[in-house]
Parts: C-alpha cells; structure tokens; sequence
C-alpha cells in the first residue's frame, strides 16, 4: 500500500455538562458528561513535508501540538498542515482538545502509527483531567466519564455512551467577555477550590444514573432537561469561587437565564468554564426560534451557533 499523500479530519465540538467528583475520596477525581456538536468544529488537513508547517486559524497551536506528537512518538520528519476551520479557543468548548487529537490523528495516518484516541491524547498531553473531549473525538454523542486514578497517567475510562436523539437541538452561545481557565491557570484554580459536600456528591452521581441518562435513553426532553439544569446548578456552585458565582458573571449567567425563560426545556448550563452556554430544544423549529432571540439579544457582540448533536466521532479521509 502507498503512503498517504492527504489526510483531512474534521472533527467536533465539545459540551461540557458538569464534573461528577471534586472530592475524591473514592480513589477517582473528576468524572463527568458531556455530548459533541458538529458545529462549530475543527477542519484540517495534512500533507507528507520535510518540515512542520500550518496556515489558517489556530496554526501555532496547531504546530505545537504537531511537535509534541513527533516528539513523543520519536519520528523524525515533518508535515504541511492547513486548518480551514477552528473552535473558539478558551471558550468552554474544548478547542485545545480537539485541535491536538485532529494534529495527532493526521499524523498518526501520515506516519502509520496506531490512531486509538487514548494513544493521540496522551501523546500530545491532554486528557489529564477532563476525558470527555478524547471520548466525543472518537465516539460523538453523549459520553459518561468515570474519573481519573491517583498516580495514573491514563486517559479516565468511557463508562457510557449513548446516541443524542436526532430531533433534538442546541443552541450555543459564545458571548464576548473573559475567556475561561485553561493551562497553568486552570491547575491552579482546581488545587485552589474548596471539596464540595459529600451531600451534594452522592446528589449529582444520583441524578446523572436514574434521572439523566434514564431519560436520554427514553428520548424524555423534559426530564434530560430538569436533570441537566439541576447538576449544572449544583455544579456551578463548586467552581463558584473560581469564577465569580455558578456560572460565569455577566452575560454568560445572563444567557443561562434567557435561555430557560425562552423555552430551552431540554436543559441549560454553560460548558466548562464558560462563557459558552448553551440551551437544548426538542425541534429544528424550537432551536431556530430561539437562535433568532439570542442573535436579537446579543448582537453582534457573540458567536451563535444552532445545531444537532454530532453521534459519531471526528470524520478522517486518507488518500
């Protein structure tokens, strides 16, 4: 078989629905939900180069990334990337995550190195706390997380997966305003956070097991949406301190409100650390209509986005 002469991936966006565990006291820490939308996502492509090169958007980090894939692998060599389209960095959306496993994935096919989405993260570093990101990267659709191990570089385990219904959708809302923790100072803030109550634990690891995921297995908007508001209530409040109350302050918690007062019955929330938020309808209808009351509310001084859920990983073509 010939060598690759194009690798293209594209790959999806990231919602971040909430964190099952800060404590830790039953050996994993972290955990949590989240489900993939195709828009807004990453668009790539790759080609055999002596040396490392990217153009478009998101070509540094693209680059970055690239270096430490070759590196961790030990390959010597190069690649010609072009990023055609890319998510808002630091906006809650996982574009970090999902740019590094697209850089890694393109390579993975370009030098025949295996292309499992565990092997891509750690190879390019990301999956250290969140898995969520690495799952959708590979599966799409709604993925449960169980937590990372103590002295464990592995990526956490994919405990669930689950189709997001076809009918449904989600408005997404990038508003302009601070951008969310990420690095060094993201580290920072979870070593600085207070463990929540055990109550409020036990409560959130109930609600996801025979409310949540019960509910999107029978395709209930309603109740997905009561539970997914209730665990971003209860889980905004952890990371309160960090960031200023729930959810984000100003209008990314203003956004929140809006969009339950519109009609998001399907659930609302903000994704990691904002200021992405998001609203969840039961009809292309229902989410136009209110993509139309978030464009009239913001302006232009927001990103919106209406889509489905995306129920299949990043998409690769190899020529």
């Amino acid at each position: 078989m010939s060598a690759p002469t194009r690798v293209a991936v594209r790959a999806p966006a990231r919602l971040h629905f909430g964190v099952l565990d800060l404590r830790g006291h039953l050996g994993r820490r972290f955990g949590g939900i989240g489900a993939a939308v195709p828009v807004p996502g990453v668009v790539l492509e790759a080609e055999p180069a002596a040396e490392l090169s990217a153009t478009g958007p998101d070509a540094d980090r693209a680059l970055e990334f690239a270096r430490r894939y070759l590196a961790d692998r030990g390959l010597a060599g190069g690649a010609r990337f072009q990023v055609h389209e890319a998510i808002p960095a630091h906006a809650g959306l996982g574009s970090g995550t999902q740019l590094a496993l697209s850089v890694a994935r393109a390579l993975a096919e370009l030098y025949r190195q295996p292309t499992a989405a565990e092997e891509l993260a750690l190879s390019v570093g990301r999956g250290r706390r969140s898995a969520i990101g690495t799952w959708l990267f590979e599966q799409g659709g709604f993925i449960l997380e169980g937590g990372r191990r103590p002295g464990s570089d592995a990526v956490a385990p994919l405990l669930a997966r689950l189709p997001m219904p076809a009918d449904w959708r989600c408005v997404v809302v990038v508003p302009e305003g601070k951008p969310g923790l990420s690095g060094e100072a993201e580290a920072a803030a979870f070593t600085d956070l207070v463990p929540p109550a055990q109550e409020e634990v036990e409560r959130v690891a109930h609600i996801v097991l025979l409310q949540l995921l019960p509910a999107l297995a029978d395709a209930d908007l309603p109740a997905f949406g009561d539970a997914l508001s209730e665990i971003q209530r209860v889980t905004g409040g952890w990371f309160a301190a960090a960031q200023g109350g729930a959810f984000a302050p100003g209008p990314s918690a203003e956004l929140v409100s809006r969009l339950a007062q519109w009609g998001a019955v399907g659930g609302v929330g903000q994704s990691s650390w904002g200021p992405a938020v998001y609203g969840i309808v039961g009809s292309e209808g229902e989410g136009a209509r209110i993509e139309a009351l978030a464009r009239s509310s913001v302006g232009r001084r927001a990103r919106v986005y209406w889509t489905g859920f995306a129920n299949e990983g990043a998409r690769v073509m190899v020529e």
